[in-house]
């Protein structure tokens, strides 16, 4: 009996190897985008997504959920997304993506790009040699309007990495003092940008150095 295979070992088997690739397949993938997301009671709060697969996401919210609680959340470039809460952390909550093979796939296919597009954006940002200012602080003027200091990490012609707890959304424009800019991508400390126009070395120094 030990090596036969009964129908029902043999269909097992086979479910189980459908099953492990599609476990692989859900890469999870580092990608900040800014949302909102429905509870349960249909009331709404923004949110922001840290990182997601296929299969689901994780999420920073302001507010607490319930484990096991069916929200709906929506992301640009992703669109909606639903399912059941899986685990709360702090801060926010890890959400399981329920939906069609399709919509998976269509979900994976866009987390690529996104994430891809990130990793060019950075490398593209980086081409030009960096440099630590000894003037550090600087004025930020987001697209409200809404100004706030903020501490310049390094600058380089195109671009610079700043310090700041504000986290515009990724294609944003905003002002770094005198200098248009476009958020590139998040981080730890705060955001990297682009440089509207490549700058004067000899301007760029005079301003922080």
């Amino acid at each position: 009996m030990s090596g036969t295979q009964t129908p029902f070992a043999r269909r097992s088997l086979g479910v189980l190897s459908r099953i492990a690739p599609d476990r692989r397949r859900h890469k999870r993938l580092a990608v900040t985008l800014l949302g909102r997301f429905m509870r349960a009671n249909k009331q709404e709060y923004p949110c922001r997504l840290v990182d997601a697969s296929a299969g689901g996401a994780a999420i920073l919210c302001p507010v607490g959920v319930e484990l096991g609680e069916r929200v709906v959340a929506y992301f640009d470039h992703l669109g909606g997304m639903e399912g059941p809460v899986t685990r709360g952390f702090e801060g926010g909550f890890a959400l399981k993506i329920e939906a069609t093979h399709h919509k998976r796939e269509k979900i994976a296919a866009q987390l690529t790009w996104l994430a891809n597009r990130a990793e060019i954006a950075d490398a593209a940002e980086r081409r030009h040699e960096r440099i630590a200012p000894s003037n550090t602080l600087s004025q930020l003027t987001l697209a409200e309007g809404v100004m706030l200091a903020c501490k310049v990490l390094d600058v380089s012609i195109s671009g610079a990495s700043i310090e700041t707890p504000a986290r515009p959304e990724i294609g944003t424009e905003v002002m770094l003092g005198k200098l248009r800019a476009r958020v590139m991508r998040h981080h730890a400390q705060g955001f990297g940008v682009q440089f509207i126009d490549i700058q004067n070395p000899a301007a760029l120094r005079r301003s922080f150095v």
